[in-house]
């Protein structure tokens, strides 16, 4: 029988939620996907030192910023990932940019612009964005581009329905934080059925098919394969080296949980500013791991930066 990654494959489109490229090569997935955290973890190895060395030699030759150096470095990274991946390679915008639409628009045309540089087009890359108000309208900006986005850090269905609305090209609710988050509420121990990160991608899952939303849904942030068995039939599912490799040992069936065909969602939802803000306030899980997913992200880019700012002054 054909491994639990194999049949896997079979019904979902396997993302790999890594920065580092041998793990992207070994298992083989369609896309990739990064933020600044895995870039940070993989720019320290010296499997990736010349990715990081271009980086620094360039921000030094062009007196660049080190803000401009981290962006560089990630689509130095984003780049040798599009020559391993036969699909997309989502990058992301600065996470401390989550509250200004239009500074959103600008880094990512500006990443956009580098990669169609180095001959690398709009159609294998997704900027990724956080589901705030003002980026999922940086993203509906970015679509009518012709820029498709990734909308991350998502917890509720009043960020996807909103992303939805703005005709994102993908979203990534992230599975595990809901989990932890619900764990941490109220003590209790979830099984893959019952856990509130699952039902919330089957929810959403489930209202995009009944209501004829194209926006793809990626499911991420896994803590264990038992959620990812869960959410087999999702459109796409991003999974961490550890897990992707756990389920290749893995043997026995694996049943397909969702698909267009069986969707029951509920009635239709739209949002404007106010009635969006309002939703996600009233969502306490949604609102802190939405904040905390931003100041942790920030957080790792500014470490980053400072990792650059170190290395730029060396080189000087």
């Amino acid at each position: 029988m054909a491994s639990k990654l194999d049949q896997l494959r079979a019904m979902t489109t396997v993302v790999a939620d890594t920065g580092d490229m041998d793990s992207i090569g070994r298992f083989k997935p369609t896309d990739a996907t990064t933020n600044p955290t895995l870039i940070l973890k993989a720019a320290q190895l010296p499997a990736y030192r010349a990715l990081v060395d271009e980086a620094i030699a360039w921000g030094r030759k062009t007196r660049a910023t080190p803000g401009d150096v981290t962006d560089r470095l990630a689509v130095n990274f984003g780049e040798r990932m599009t020559k391993i991946v036969p699909g997309r390679v989502s990058t992301e915008v600065d996470a401390d940019l989550s509250f200004d639409s239009d500074a959103m628009v600008a880094k990512a045309r500006k990443l956009i612009a580098d990669y169609e540089s180095r001959g690398v087009g709009r159609g294998r890359i997704l900027i990724k964005l956080a589901s705030t108000w003002e980026g999922i309208k940086a993203a509906e900006r970015l679509q009518r581009e012709g820029v498709d986005c990734n909308l991350t850090l998502l917890f509720s269905m009043a960020q996807a329905v909103a992303c939805a609305e703005a005709k994102a090209f993908l979203i990534s609710p992230f599975v595990g934080r809901i989990l932890d988050w619900n764990v941490k509420a109220t003590g209790q121990t979830y099984t893959a059925e019952t856990d509130p990160g699952v039902i919330s991608v089957r929810a959403i899952y489930d209202h995009y098919k009944t209501h004829g939303f194209k926006t793809v849904v990626m499911g991420a942030s896994f803590r264990n394969v038992g959620e990812i068995e869960a959410l087999a039939g999702c459109d796409r599912l991003t999974i961490a080296p550890a897990l992707l490799d756990e389920l290749a040992r893995s043997e026995g069936a694996l049943p397909r949980r969702l698909s267009p065909e069986t969707a029951k969602g509920g009635p239709s939802l739209s949002y404007d500013e106010k009635s969006f803000r309002f939703a996600l306030n009233e969502d306490a899980m949604a609102t802190e791991k939405l904040s905390e997913g931003i100041r942790l992200f920030a957080k790792d880019l500014r470490t980053l930066r400072d990792m650059v700012s170190r290395e730029l002054a060396q080189a000087a």
